[in-house]
């Protein structure tokens, strides 16, 4: 997104918790941006004017934040940039996984920022992209359309106006919740990892993750998940996209059964599985994604029962309680709350 960015001609600042991963950066002031299958799209050495790992010097001033870390990363970041926000900044979690601006706000509330600080989230990230080498990144697909959402909802349109100048393809989503609620990595990302672990252990990912390591078995199982994700979002009065529709909104790829969207999507090819099962689709996507959509049913009681089994799964392979360690109803904020209380929340901003 940095390169992108620069070579649009937007000046950018650029900020990584850690220093080591910026010093390719730093030593040729630039990110190699390779798009050789997207003859639209600008490529070569995106210059960078600063890379920093200060959070004071990469937020002051700055109009929008773009925050691109794994959403196991959104605490920390609330955290550190906290005492730097200003009044009128836009924060952009890309994505914002399930409750990322929900959970951001609620940190910022608890560290007392008072700055008028708009927070949103898109429902997932813009590229299909790879970092190929340090300071060398390809984006493989642009995505057609991302819907953004602020925290309250009747934000959204200022910050999708202000974001469009560089990204046509962000759109407004209805509120949080539902940029929440849609985000399909929840489907497409634990669970292929979990039900591939030996192939993933033996080959070391050399196979096409989505082309291959969705086969129409684990489809099957991915299409349950999903009506449960599903289950849980209309409980809050809100209607979801199911996984194959999102592949047609964001891809154009359509088919009769998820396996057969899945296929249909060139834009998955080519990328390739996770080396280990040490990997954000495990670390990142069952805490920040999962445990969330399974709180929320728990809350709402609606069952979970395919989404528990895969948090169990994963919990036992990296020895580990998931469900502890990730998003709750309390880290939400929303611990307590009815559907009313819910919906006011994310739509006006009241409690």
């Amino acid at each position: 997104m940095a390169a992108h960015l620069s070579l649009m001609g937007f000046p950018v600042r650029l900020f990584n918790r850690t220093p080591e991963r910026l010093v390719p950066v730093a030593l040729q002031g630039a990110v190699e941006l390779m798009t050789p299958d997207l003859p639209d799209m600008p490529q070569g050495y995106a210059p960078i004017a600063v890379a920093t790992a200060d959070p004071e010097e990469a937020v002051a001033g700055a109009d929008i934040l773009m925050v691109c870390t794994p959403a196991t990363g959104h605490e920390y970041i609330a955290q550190r940039c906290a005492p730097f926000l200003q009044d009128g900044q836009i924060v952009v979690l890309n994505p914002g996984r399930t409750g990322g601006a929900l959970e951001f706000t609620h940190i910022l509330r608890q560290a007392g920022v008072s700055a008028g600080v708009t927070v949103a989230e898109a429902q997932t990230f813009i590229y299909a992209a790879r970092m190929m080498n340090p300071g060398q990144v390809r984006i493989f697909r642009v995505k057609n359309s991302i819907p953004v959402a602020a925290l309250p909802a009747y934000l959204t349109p200022e910050v999708v106006r202000r974001l469009r100048v560089a990204f046509p393809q962000f759109v407004p989503g209805d509120n949080v919740m539902k940029t929440s609620m849609d985000n399909i990595g929840a489907i497409f990302h634990p669970a292929v990892t979990v039900l591939n672990s030996a192939r993933i252990e033996s080959t070391h990912g050399d196979f096409e993750y989505y082309l291959e390591g969705i086969t129409p078995s684990v489809a099957r199982i991915l299409e349950a998940m999903d009506a449960e994700r599903v289950a849980v979002g209309e409980a809050m009065g809100f209607q979801c996209l199911t996984a194959r529709q999102w592949l047609y909104m964001a891809y154009d790829a359509a088919g009769r059964t998820l396996y057969d969207a899945i296929n249909a999507n060139p834009g998955y090819a080519g990328i390739r599985a996770p080396r280990t099962l040490d990997n954000r689709y495990i670390t990142e996507d069952v805490p920040m994604s999962l445990v969330p959509i399974a709180s929320l049913g728990e809350m709402l009681g609606v069952p979970t029962p395919v989404i528990h089994s895969i948090i169990g799964l994963a919990s036992v392979l990296h020895g580990c309680d998931y469900r502890a360690m990730g998003r709750t109803a309390e880290r939400l904020g929303l611990a307590g709350m009815d559907v009313k209380e819910i919906r006011r929340y994310v739509l006006e901003g009241g409690m």
